[in-house]
């Protein structure tokens, strides 16, 4: 007995190996663009990072006198956060120089064109005076990093300073 020889595909066979051929290419693109999204919010915190890193470098090159914002915003975002507890250390009694650029504002915004990732960012600045249990008064400097579209906070850099070591 001789079996019935084919010539090819059907149209059943054909429309059935492209549905699963077009399943397995989107799933891929899935893959890709999920990868592309995480390599950008990784490339987002590591810049926000970097950011908080060198507003905290402008306070540790400073003496401890000079370690003070001015004018904290009593509202919006920087008010919301976490490290917002009044009263800030406002005050630059025996400074006796002037601070960098930068090292006493309490919110600032990088824009685009001078972040080095071409992203906005905001740079929110807490400086309060911690005084642990039985330990002398301290300065709690708290650098939070948020993007600049959403207002998210995506790196957060605190440090204590003390008046009798200067650092």
């Amino acid at each position: 007995m001789r079996l019935r020889g084919e010539q090819g595909f059907g149209l059943i066979e054909l429309l059935t190996s492209m549905v699963v051929l077009n399943v397995g290419i989107l799933a891929m693109v899935a893959a890709f663009n999920s990868g592309a999204v995480a390599l950008r919010h990784a490339s987002n915190v590591s810049t926000a990072a970097a950011l908080g890193d060198q507003q905290m470098e402008r306070y540790r090159a400073l003496v401890n006198s000079c370690i003070y914002i001015t004018s904290p915003p009593s509202s919006g975002t920087y008010a919301s956060d976490t490290a917002y507890a009044p009263p800030f250390v406002t005050s630059s009694s025996g400074c006796g120089t002037t601070p960098p650029v930068n090292a006493t504002t309490a919110s600032r915004t990088i824009s685009k064109a001078s972040s080095p990732d071409h992203n906005p960012y905001q740079v929110d600045t807490y400086i309060v005076y911690d005084t642990p249990t039985g330990g002398r008064q301290l300065k709690k400097v708290t650098v939070v990093v948020r993007d600049g579209n959403t207002l998210r906070a995506l790196a957060r850099v605190s440090s204590t300073f003390d008046a009798s070591t200067g650092v």
